[in-house]
């Protein structure tokens, strides 16, 4: 799947870049209106997520030139929640959907995957390491005919986990990724999920582990 990503403040689009390539999403950032009309033309994206409030010209003129164009590509819009009369301009122009900020990463995963099936083109709702799988639809974990349900925050974890088994995601990614570039929170939080998520894989007699490598970070790894 490849995106088409258009912010201006550059902290932000590195890291919503970050978030889409770690989710297996090819991506193109830019950070003007005129850059994302320049690449949108082009047609070979299979979603585009646009700020509204971008330089040169802002997402609903980039959406209304594409769409004269012929261009079906389906568009989400990332707006301030002040922004009322701009999300319903954009829906009007043919925009799929908006996301108000601040927004969660799950969130905004969500979004992005339901705006791709509406155009039959989506990423797979199961995700498979061994006999465990991940239901991105349903926030569940399930090994044989055992299910636990997840967490938003529980689910994020796992889903990057399990999109690396046997590699070592790192305490940063998972911070940036699941509390936001900006968070504060402390990195004591993810011990706390990961426990509760080591509970739930115990539950299910799943027979994974999620190991801790000193200095490094989280490792999801068959248990012998």
């Amino acid at each position: 799947m490849k995106l088409l990503l258009a912010e201006d403040e550059s902290r932000l689009l590195k890291s919503l870049k970050h978030i889409f390539q770690r989710n297996q999403y090819v991506v193109d950032a830019v950070s003007t209106g005129t850059d994302a009309l320049a690449y949108a033309e082009t047609a070979e994206y299979d979603g585009l997520v646009l700020d509204i409030m971008l330089p040169g010209l802002d997402g609903l003129e980039v959406l209304r030139r594409i769409r004269s164009q012929g261009v079906s590509t389906p568009v989400l819009f990332l707006t301030a929640r002040s922004e009322v009369y701009q999300r319903v301009e954009g829906l009007d122009a043919g925009a799929d959907d908006y996301l108000a900020k601040p927004f969660s990463t799950a969130e905004l995963l969500a979004r992005v995957r339901a705006m791709l099936r509406r155009k039959d083109n989506y990423l797979p709702d199961l995700l498979r390491a061994g006999p465990l799988q991940l239901n991105r639809s349903s926030y569940t974990l399930s090994c044989g005919s055992g299910t636990q349900s997840l967490s938003g925050r529980e689910f994020q974890i796992m889903e990057m986990l399990m999109q690396r088994p046997s590699f070592i995601v790192t305490v940063d990614e998972i911070m940036a990724h699941v509390w936001g570039w900006d968070s504060e929170a402390d990195v004591s939080v993810i011990w706390v999920h990961i426990s509760n998520i080591r509970k739930k894989l115990a539950q299910l007699g799943a027979p994974v582990s999620i190991r801790f490598v000193r200095s490094a970070g989280y490792v999801l790894e068959a248990r012998e």
